[in-house]
Formats: C-alpha cells, structure tokens, sequence
C-alpha cells in the first residue's frame, strides 16, 4: 500500500505522486478564459532597446536589470519600437502596432510575443520608423491615447508607409491624420476594433 502527503497535509492512499508544482501550462484554467499575450522588452545600453512607445499591460513584470516583460489582455493594442546599434551606429530601427490576440484571431508568430499577435503596423528604417512616432506624437497632442486608435486607421498608415519609396522623383510622403472627429466617431459606432 502506496500512501503520500497531499498539499493540506493530509495522508492519502494510492499510488505516489510528486509533490513538486505544475509547469503553468499544466495548471487548470477556465477554458473561456483567453491566454494573455507576452511580450519581451529589454535595455542595454547603447546597443539594444526593445521598449513600448504606447500600451496598457495589465501588469510588468521585471525579468533581471536588462529584462521585462509586459503582458496584454485580448484585444489590447499596442506598440513595440526595437533600435540595435553596433560601434559604428544603428543597425535596426523597428516600429510595430500590435493588437493582442483572442482565442478566435489568427495570430502571427513574432520573436518575443507569446503566442503572437496581429500585426497592424510593421515599417522598418529610421525615416519611416520616425515618420510613424510622429504621427504617434500627433494623435497623443490631440489627448487621444494611442492604443484606442482604430485597427484601420493603423492598417491604412501602414500601407501608406509601406508603398512609399525614398528618391529625388518620389513626391514627400502623406500620411493620413488622425482627428479627435474620426476618433469620436469610432468611439459612438464602436468601431475600434
């Protein structure tokens, strides 16, 4: 006859069981409840910055000194800015406005957000990286947060972004401005999703 200590510390009979914790993937959950989306941020001084330029995690949690790590309920939308640079400058400059996932959305796999994400907005280069922190800075002079900017208006500035090229016969980029109109409008419709 097998006995072993349960939790309460109480004996029990039957086969021995290990006392140590689940993993958290093997934790009970609700199956309504919709995993939260992680996301990886990180700081070394003058080489590497992955940080948030807007967002409202439902918590933060600090991984080490260089390490966090924001974690997003469903539907959440928010924007992630990594810059690299090695002894001779920068080497990358990366906007992304994300949308959290629900169980129902497909989600693309993105290094540092588990289990992913939708992506609204991807550019790449300083210029169109600034370009988007402009209009970031824009909506937020406005006092419009950021992250209850529509799903479209964020989609519709990154294939502007996307189709503009750089050259001497290119006509200046135009980017479609975000008003207080448009976003009140949204806002009685329900459309910022």
């Amino acid at each position: 006859m097998n006995m072993h200590i349960t939790p309460d510390g109480t004996a029990a009979h039957g086969a021995a069981r290990s006392s140590l914790p689940q993993p958290l993937a093997l934790q009970h959950k609700p199956a309504d409840t919709p995993p939260p989306t992680r996301v990886s941020l990180a700081y070394v001084h003058q080489r590497f910055n992955l940080y948030l330029r807007f967002g409202q995690p439902e918590r933060t949690l600090q991984l080490d000194h260089w390490r966090r790590c924001a974690i997003f309920n469903p539907s959440a939308i928010f924007c992630r800015v990594r810059w690299q640079a090695n002894d001779h400058g920068t080497t990358l400059w990366q906007l992304m406005v994300l949308q959290a996932g629900t169980p129902l959305d497909a989600l693309q796999r993105l290094p540092g957000v588990r289990p992913g994400a939708r992506v609204l907005l991807h550019v790449e280069g300083e210029l169109k990286v600034r370009a988007v922190l402009q209009q970031i800075d824009a909506i937020e002079a406005q006092d419009i947060d950021a992250s209850t900017v529509t799903a479209a208006y964020w989609g519709t500035l990154g294939n502007r972004l996307a189709a503009w090229t750089t050259g001497p016969s290119v006509a200046p980029l135009q980017l479609p401005a975000y008003s207080a109109e448009r976003h009140a409008a949204a806002l009685t419709t329900g459309d910022l999703q």
